[in-house]
C-alpha cells in the first residue's frame, strides 16, 4: 500500500506560500484514477488575491477558500451545479468585505458559498453584548451578522492524497479567530472526498486557546439554488418541532417544507427544528427537486450540531433564489437570546469541540425515495408538533 502524500501550500509560521499547483494521479502512479487538485490565485476585481483549491474527484467538484476561512465555494456533479447564483459577484477578498457596514451587517458583501461558516464567537444578528471579564468589570462588545470566521484567511493549508481504491483527497488548515485582548480560537478543517464519489466531508475541530473559559456558536450556512431548488421542492427532515422565527415566517408555515419558485419582492422567511436522531445522535435533511428525481442530503450528528435552520430566501433570480440548510451548534437568534437559553456551548481552556457533516449529491428517484424513506422511519414513532406562531423557546419575541 502506497504512502499517503502531502503538499504543504501556506504555512504562515514558516513563511511558506505555493501560488500555483497541480496534481494528478499519475503524479502518485495511480493511472487507474481520475482526478485532479488544483490551487491557483485569483486576480482581478473583488476576488483579488483569493486562493482557491479546486478538488476534482472524477464525478464531484468543488472548490475550497483558504482565504474566507476554508469555506466551500460552488460545486459540481457530473454536469450538475452545486450552490447558488448570489448578486455577489466572488469569490469576495475579505479585504473588500467591512463587517461593519450597513449597521453590522457587512458580512452580506462577500456572501456566495455553497457553505460557509458563521460563528465562532457569534453565528446571530449584530448586537451590542454586554459580558462580565474575568476581573467582575463589564465589557461591551460589538457583534457583527454571523461572526468572522468566514472573512478570515488560513494561517496553514496543506492537500494530501492518500492512495487506495478509491484514493482519498484531503485538504487540510488552521484558521485562527482574534478575540477582544487576544487570540482564542483556532479552527482545524478537513475537508475530504473519495475519488469518484457522490458526496465531500467536512471535519472541523474548535480549540480554546485561552487560559479561561469562553463560548463558542457555530453554524455550517449550507446554501443551494437550482436545479435542487425550484417550484414544487420539497425540503425532507424527521422533527419533533418547527416552529416560525417571526410573524413574516408564520405568513407560510402552511408550506414551510414546500418551495416556490422566484418571486419578485420575497421577504426571507426562517424556521427553527429540533430534528430526530437515530440511536448513534446521528440525522439527516435532504432537499429535492419537484420531480424527486435529485436531491441534496446533508448528514451530520445532532450531539455535535443540535440545532437546525431552514432559510427560505426565494426572491427573483437577480436577488438570490436560494435556500439555507443550515445545522449548528445553537439557532442564529441574538447570542444574549441564545445564552439566556442555554444554547451558547462553554469551552473550558484548551477543550476541543469536534464536528461533522457530509453533504451526498443523488441523481435518481430510487435513491432520493430511500433517502426519504430512510428520513420517515426517524419520524415513525414521533409526531411532530408545528407552532403556526413564534414562540419563546426559539424566538426572541422582544426583539422580532
Amino acid at each position: 500500500m502506497k504512502k499517503p502524500k502531502t503538499w504543504v501550500l501556506t504555512d504562515e509560521k514558516r513563511k511558506i506560500w505555493i501560488e500555483k499547483l497541480e496534481i494528478r494521479p499519475k503524479d502518485l502512479d495511480l493511472a487507474h484514477e481520475n482526478w485532479s487538485i488544483r490551487k491557483k490565485s485569483l486576480r482581478g476585481g473583488s476576488c483579488d488575491g483569493v486562493d482557491l483549491i479546486e478538488i476534482d474527484n472524477g464525478a464531484l467538484s468543488f472548490s475550497v477558500l483558504p482565504t474566507r476561512g476554508m469555506g466551500i465555494w460552488k460545486g459540481n456533479y457530473k454536469g450538475i451545479d452545486l450552490g447558488w447564483n448570489s448578486p455577489i459577484q466572488g469569490p469576495v477578498n475579505p479585504r473588500f468585505v467591512n463587517l461593519q457596514d450597513h449597521d453590522g451587517l457587512g458580512w452580506i458583501d462577500g456572501f456566495d458559498e455553497l457553505v460557509v461558516r458563521c460563528g465562532l464567537n457569534s453565528n446571530g444578528p449584530p448586537i451590542r453584548d454586554d459580558l462580565i471579564n474575568q476581573k467582575g468589570l463589564q465589557n461591551e462588545e460589538k457583534l457583527t451578522l454571523h461572526g468572522k470566521i468566514a472573512n478570515l484567511p488560513a494561517s496553514q493549508v496543506e492537500i494530501m492524497v492518500i492512495p487506495g481504491s478509491p484514493s482519498k483527497l484531503v485538504v487540510k488548515g488552521y484558521v485562527f479567530e482574534p478575540a477582544l485582548i487576544c487570540p482564542k480560537y483556532q479552527l482545524s478543517v478537513q475537508v475530504s472526498t473519495m475519488a469518484g464519489s457522490n458526496n465531500l466531508l467536512i471535519e472541523d475541530e474548535v480549540f480554546n486557546m485561552k487560559s479561561v473559559d469562553i463560548e463558542l456558536e457555530l453554524l455550517y450556512h449550507c446554501n443551494f439554488g437550482p436545479p435542487f431548488l425550484e417550484a414544487g421542492s420539497r425540503l425532507e427532515v424527521a422533527a419533533r418541532e418547527v416552529a416560525p422565527r417571526d410573524n413574516q415566517a408564520a405568513l407560510g408555515i402552511k408550506n414551510y417544507e414546500t418551495y416556490d419558485g422566484p418571486i419578485s419582492g420575497f421577504t426571507e422567511q426562517v424556521y427553527w427544528y429540533d430534528l430526530i436522531a437515530n440511536q448513534e445522535g446521528k440525522t439527516l435533511v435532504m432537499l429535492n427537486n419537484s420531480l424527486a428525481d435529485k436531491a441534496v442530503l446533508i448528514r451530520f450528528d445532532k450531539r455535535e450540531l443540535p440545532t437546525f435552520t431552514q432559510w427560505k430566501k426565494t426572491a427573483s433570480f437577480a436577488k438570490g433564489y436560494v435556500t439555507g440548510l443550515e445545522p449548528a451548534t445553537d439557532y442564529p437568534n441574538s447570542k444574549i437570546f441564545e445564552r439566556q437559553c442555554g444554547r451558547v456551548v462553554k469551552l473550558g481552556p484548551g477543550e476541543k469541540r469536534r464536528s461533522t457533516l457530509s453533504i451526498e449529491v443523488l441523481t435518481n428517484a430510487k435513491a432520493v425515495a430511500a433517502a426519504k424513506t430512510e428520513i420517515s422511519q426517524l419520524q415513525h414513532k414521533v409526531k411532530r408538533l408545528v407552532h403556526e406562531i413564534p414562540i419563546q423557546k426559539y424566538s426572541d419575541l422582544d426583539n422580532i
